[in-house]
């Protein structure tokens, strides 16, 4: 099973205040674990409040009031860039301006370095991006124990969730990827 580019949405049993009606966008799933950004949790800093903490002016007003976003319980000072793949004429298919640069299969990358800040600043960069400060994170089995305990559903990701969707409608909007609504489940895991 690989999850990688697929949304892992929730189940209300999920009482961890981290996860609750929290959407994670899976941005790698191997046999070693899962690295994910949570898409619909913002904190109070906006990405300009963001780029005056780094010493940067942000570039890009279409950008000014976005929400950075807490991407999960791990590395929480850190940012991480979730963006779609800049890649001119003459680069590869797995090659990124950027440094520290993941790229996931859906046409989108994950930076880390804050050279694409600098994009950024400069009014260049990727034009849709999406700030977190922390990531989530599961190591071997982990991911595949909780959702075997029906703390997830899974599907495979739709990036218009991610960049265009408004921050509150983005669960329902994942679940309904799924054809399904919130007020259909129950926070009790069934076993037949």
């Amino acid at each position: 099973m690989n999850l990688t580019h697929h949304f892992l949405i929730a189940m209300p049993g999920v009482e961890d205040a981290s996860f609750s009606r929290s959407v994670v966008y899976l941005c790698e799933h191997s046999e070693r674990g899962a690295l994910g950004l949570i898409i619909n949790k913002p904190t109070p800093i906006s990405l300009e409040g963001l780029f005056e903490k780094v010493d940067l002016s942000l570039g890009r007003e279409d950008l000014t009031l976005q929400p950075v976003f807490q991407g999960g319980p791990v590395q929480t000072e850190r940012g991480f860039v979730l963006h779609e793949a800049m890649r001119g004429p003459q680069e590869s298919e797995d090659e990124s301006p950027y440094a520290s640069t993941m790229t996931i299969p859906g046409g989108l990358e994950m930076t880390t370095s804050k050279d694409v800040l600098e994009a950024l600043a400069h009014g260049a960069g990727p034009r849709r991006v999406l700030v977190t400060l922390g990531y989530s994170a599961w190591g071997e089995g982990q991911l595949e124990s909780e959702l075997a305990e029906n703390s997830w559903l899974t599907v495979g990701a739709d990036v218009s969730v991610i960049f265009e969707t408004p921050v509150q409608e983005r669960y329902d909007r994942a679940l309904g990827l799924l054809g399904l609504q919130s007020w259909m489940l129950s926070p009790e895991a069934g076993h037949a």
